[in-house]
């Protein structure tokens, strides 16, 4: 498991997903795309498919002296919905238990934390285009 200091360096991934499964490699591709997208925009990556018990947060970041826990929904068309649309309540409350097992372990309480995600629209043949949606979400 990743753990963030004071002074984080930029985190190794976790276990990465069977990138065979069409479905895996598109949420590849578009974490990767999210990545470049908030390094963009001047975040710091701290870690990313962060894991507990509890589940998994895509990327988490600083955003100034913001911690920013970041899901990446990557999507080929709008039939569901865009991106953002797939992050369901219960979705977010396990990003939340995760976000706190974070903080706790990272001893990083002093900070103040959002939730973000990162939307990241990819056509067939086409460039992605990653839209960062700041505070997507409350941590209720």
């Amino acid at each position: 498991m990743q753990t963030a200091s004071r002074h984080p360096q930029p985190a190794t991934r976790t276990a990465a997903p069977d990138a065979a499964d069409p479905r895996q490699a598109l949420g590849l591709d578009g974490e990767s795309a999210a990545r470049q997208a908030l390094l963009g925009a001047g975040y710091v990556i701290l870690a990313e498919r962060y894991r507990t018990p509890r589940g998994e947060i895509d990327i988490i970041a600083r955003d100034g002296d913001t911690l920013a826990f970041v899901e990446v929904k990557t999507r080929r068309d709008h039939a569901y919905g865009g991106g953002a649309a797939a992050v369901t309540w219960r979705k977010q409350r396990t990003i939340v238990r995760v976000a706190e097992a974070f903080v706790a372990r990272a001893r990083l309480e002093h900070l103040p934390c959002r939730f973000d995600v990162v939307s990241v629209d990819w056509p067939p043949g086409g460039p992605p285009r990653a839209e960062i949606i700041r505070s997507a979400f409350d941590a209720r």
